[in-house]
């Protein structure tokens, strides 16, 4: 059985080439990863299925650790709508996050009000990366990986990586919120049931 599916991989690589498995591995959807939330539980994607996701790599000790406050806002102004920020703590870049789990809530709530989800600390650059932002890198190439905190990926309602913002982009910046409504309209789009004219129309 080994053979045969070593001789099925060169015979992909002769008659499709090379890119062809590196497509097979990178098939896969945001929502089959997992991270530990920041309250120790366990943060699966899949639960946000039928949601956009904005994932944001963040640090409480940051020129940019401010973009807290817009990301609470674009929490509240679309989460009804189908939105879902989640906030990733890293202390991947100049050492900015050397707190602890429950050091970083308290600062998140009590400095920002934050009450989107927050995972555990997490690695998002390097070998060590969580497999998400690896995947991401994976899909999006070296340029739309972080090279600073408060980078932003946009992950659609099916779990498909359909944008990044860079660490200056602001959460309320017209960038960001464009694409979400165009996400969250597509994704209300397709659980119309087929053939119904949408109201107004």
């Amino acid at each position: 059985m080994r053979r045969l599916s070593l001789l099925a991989a060169v015979l992909t690589v002769l008659f499709l080439g090379p890119n062809a498995i590196a497509a097979e591995q990178q098939s896969s959807s945001a929502h089959d990863y997992s991270f530990a939330a920041i309250d120790g539980t366990t943060l699966n994607l899949s639960d946000f299925r039928g949601k956009v996701v904005l994932v944001v790599n963040t640090a409480s000790f940051c020129g940019y650790t401010p973009q807290y406050e817009g990301l609470q806002a674009l929490w509240e102004r679309y989460k009804d709508k189908g939105l879902v920020v989640l906030g990733v703590p890293s202390n991947d870049f100049g050492g900015q996050e050397p707190k602890s789990e429950g050091e970083i809530l308290g600062f998140c709530q009590g400095k920002y009000g934050v009450s989107f989800p927050l995972t555990a600390k997490m690695s998002v650059r390097g070998a060590d990366a969580h497999p998400f932002y690896q995947w991401a890198g994976q899909m999006l190439g070296d340029e739309a990986m972080p090279k600073w905190n408060f980078h932003k990926y946009l992950v659609s309602a099916d779990g498909r990586l359909v944008g990044w913002f860079s660490t200056p982009t602001k959460p309320l910046s017209p960038q960001v919120t464009e694409a979400i409504d165009a996400e969250i309209a597509s994704a209300n789009s397709s659980k119309r049931p087929a053939g119904k004219i949408p109201s107004g129309s």
